[in-house]
């Protein structure tokens, strides 16, 4: 039979190179049977990790020493550092190239790579391999944090960097430096900023088994998120071939103190997210419930439940036969990839419908290319499914004693419900490759939102009001304490998890004191406009067309809670859209206004959770052109019926019309009259007469002017029973 050393060399060259890579530097001293049980391990670890591996040495290793083992350079940094070796002086010279660049065609005097750093070197661009580097990937843990980044293998760095950032957005723990250690450019020029701070010790991952501490320099440095150093370098000692750009071997060292027995695997489970190419942690508390972050398990065609989605058509009706519409190159190859991938998982299948909807593409904010069907047609002869969606504000009055958030966003949310079975004939589709339909819930339905929301309500409906609020797929979850969270958090995930519904972790926030939320953004303090959308009002360019002012007021609504007096501010806006004019007459009027109102979002308040323990006060007046209230309850305003009715303590209502004192103890009323006394019967509350001169607020609210109101007659009060004749005198003879 065949020894050792032949049946290891014939089973690691029959290995994929992902794990020859793992394996390289632990086949020489492992038996053949070790070697097999070792690669089972690493497989199965890597089929659990929906890691990104590039089949390069990118998934090689890279490590880090212990940072008691690395010296803090007495003499300020030299970047770039690096010195040809007398074998490389000899090829280049041999070969007639540059000793600075190793470009053909030119020496080192004459080199323009040269000229333009001859100046100094911005730390921005930390090494001068800028045509071709070694970069790795890395995991990077601390207790709470697990971000896979890419790093770049520098020699002529002389400290191990990491961008700062990425220490902000991730809060990684950081240490000042004391003295401040001071940055030289090539040239020996000081830098003018220096490096302030490091981070604590943290663990550094390089592939599955390779894993260490150290400490990395933070800098800003956006071309690269981690660089390894000469200081790395040199306690590691790998073998590197530069012309492959990989990592090949790890050195003696790294055998005896960082290479693991056995895979390690991640103490968080991260996903990574494609917009920032960086892995999302989530918290260790819900390690056990990974599964339901799992990407691949939202790709699986998911079960026949009791809310799929139904499509009934109106009496004697066809969804019509749309055309197929052209794609351009990029879109064609795309709409391939759509279409094999969801006949894969199972998503659509092929149909012999006769209806069927014309398939294009939308462009995506970070330049890719979403598939969408143009349903308008089947939506037209659709009987729609009328389940209400959340009013948010009303929502988010649940949060008035929570200090403690995180966010939940659905994976592919929709795609996670079934048409009903016997309508995915209806859902059809045409396309340059062929006709398909849905056998799960696509975008664009008419009646897909609520649907979606008639489910997520009942799945969770011992949980909504409580500590959970849900608007289609996002899910938030408040609660007062840390502690009361966890639980709060884990019932959420399970109860997902039960339903076979997953979660985007690149899109959650966990156990944030403040977080934005549809359009808001909320905290303990209360309730203020999301800053992102604060930003968009600033910054909005003057409406030149009916359309465009349209936009901007339907945009400020959304927010009108939160300005003072905001009819009145935007009614020279508003008066430029009555009679429905054709074109838009901006006026100076106008002009003022929109600045104002722009002006008003940069100083609104933050609105504090009503508490329904305490009285509410209500300030109402009303005019000839309008009717104003406000709601108080310590300096608190919002609308007013729905936090009334049912209020804990009586309310007291202030009016400056004395005779509303006496209605509810009227004895006869006209119809007018008892229409509103039945009204508030179903409110507790006392009313107290205080003068106009004395109810400004309220006041101000009801007297907006318009000219262009058609006032109604008065309508007079007393019974005609009652009234005998009609006189009339000058009343300034009487006086």
């Amino acid at each position: 039979g065949w020894n050792d050393v032949s049946l290891k060399a014939i089973f690691y060259n029959s290995l994929n190179i992902d794990l020859q890579t793992e394996l390289a530097c632990r086949r020489e001293n492992s038996s053949f049977s070790e070697l097999i049980n070792l690669t089972i391990k690493i497989d199965n670890l890597m089929r659990q990790s929906p890691k990104q591996r590039s089949s390069k040495s990118n998934q090689h290793m890279s490590s880090i020493g212990d940072p008691a083992t690395e010296q803090t350079p007495s003499e300020p940094m030299q970047l770039n550092a690096s010195r040809l070796t007398e074998e490389e002086r000899v090829r280049r010279r041999l070969n007639h190239l540059c000793f600075y660049c190793g470009g053909p065609g030119h020496r080192s005097n004459g080199c323009s790579l040269k000229s333009k750093n001859s100046s100094g070197v911005n730390i921005k661009n930390l090494s001068l391999l800028q045509y071709k580097s070694l970069t790795l990937p890395v995991t990077i843990r601390t207790d709470t944090l697990s971000l896979d980044l890419t790093a770049m293998i520098d020699s002529g760095a002389a400290l191990n960097l990491i961008n700062q950032d990425i220490v902000k957005k991730y809060n990684i723990p950081t240490q000042p430096c004391i003295p401040p250690i001071q940055i030289k450019a090539i040239n020996d020029t000081l830098i003018d900023h220096g490096i302030h701070h490091q981070t604590k010790t943290v663990t550094l991952q390089i592939g599955l088994l390779h894993q260490e501490s150290i400490t990395l320099y933070v800098v800003d440095s956006p071309k690269y998120e981690v660089i390894l150093g000469f200081p790395w370098l040199s306690i590691h000692d790998p073998d590197i071939s530069w012309f492959q750009g990989e990592l090949t071997h790890w050195s003696r060292f790294c055998m005896e103190n960082c290479l693991l027995t056995q895979p390690q695997p991640c103490l968080t489970t991260s996903i990574k997210s494609p917009d920032t190419q960086v892995k999302i942690t989530i918290p260790s508390h819900y390690q056990d419930l990974s599964e339901v972050f799992s990407k691949t398990k939202a790709t699986q065609l998911p079960p026949h439940r009791p809310w799929d989605c139904a499509i009934e058509l109106l009496p004697n009706a066809m969804p019509p036969k749309s055309k197929v519409y052209p794609l351009s190159r990029m879109e064609d190859q795309a709409m391939e990839d759509y279409i094999e991938e969801a006949l894969e998982s199972g998503f659509i299948r092929v149909s012999t419908s006769p209806a069927a909807a014309g398939f294009f593409f939308v462009s995506k904010k970070d330049g890719g290319l979403r598939p969408c069907i143009d349903y308008r047609g089947l939506n037209n002869v659709t009987v729609k499914f009328r389940y209400p969606l959340p009013l948010v504000p009303p929502a988010l009055e649940q949060l008035r004693e929570a200090t403690i958030y995180t966010k939940l966003d659905l994976r592919s949310a929709y795609n996670l419900i079934r048409i009903k079975e016997g309508d995915e004939w209806k859902t059809a589709f045409l396309t340059t490759r062929g006709h398909y339909e849905y056998q799960v819930m696509p975008y664009g339905l008419a009646n897909a939102p609520a649907v979606f929301q008639s489910f997520i309500n009942e799945i969770l409906k011992d949980f909504m009001n409580k500590f959970v609020i849900a608007y289609i797929d996002d899910i938030l979850i408040f609660s007062k304490s840390e502690a009361e969270h966890i639980t709060h958090v884990r019932a959420v995930l399970s109860r997902l998890l039960d339903h076979q519904l997953y979660v985007k972790a690149e899109k959650c926030e966990f156990h944030v004191h403040q977080t934005s939320f549809l359009g808001y953004q909320v905290s303990h303090q209360g309730v203020k406009m999301d800053s992102s959308k604060i930003q968009a009002v600033t910054e909005w360019p003057q409406p030149s067309t009916i359309k465009e002012l349209q936009r901007f007021l339907g945009f400020a609504n959304f927010y009108r809670q939160f300005i003072r007096n905001y009819s009145t501010i935007a009614a020279p806006l508003t008066s430029l859209l009555k009679n429905k004019p054709k074109k838009l007459c901006w006026t100076e009027g106008a002009d003022r206004a929109f600045s104002k109102l722009k002006a008003s979002f940069t100083s609104a308040p933050i609105l504090k959770h009503p508490d329904p323990e305490l009285p509410f006060v209500v300030e109402v007046d009303a005019s000839d052109c309008g009717i104003g209230a406000i709601l108080s309850q310590r300096h608190e305003n919002s609308p007013v019926r729905n936090r009334l009715e049912g209020a804990k303590h009586p309310f007291q209502v202030i009016t400056d019309h004395k005779n509303l004192e006496y209605i509810k103890g009227a004895k006869r009323l006209n119809p007018r009259q008892a229409r509103w006394a039945l009204f508030f019967t179903r409110f507790d509350f006392t009313v107290t007469f205080r003068p106009g001169s004395k109810n400004s607020k309220a006041d101000a609210l009801s007297r907006q002017h318009d000219p262009h109101l058609d006032l109604l007659p008065p309508e007079p009060i007393l019974p005609p029973t009652v009234i005998l004749a009609p006189i009339s005198w000058d009343i300034m003879e009487e006086i």
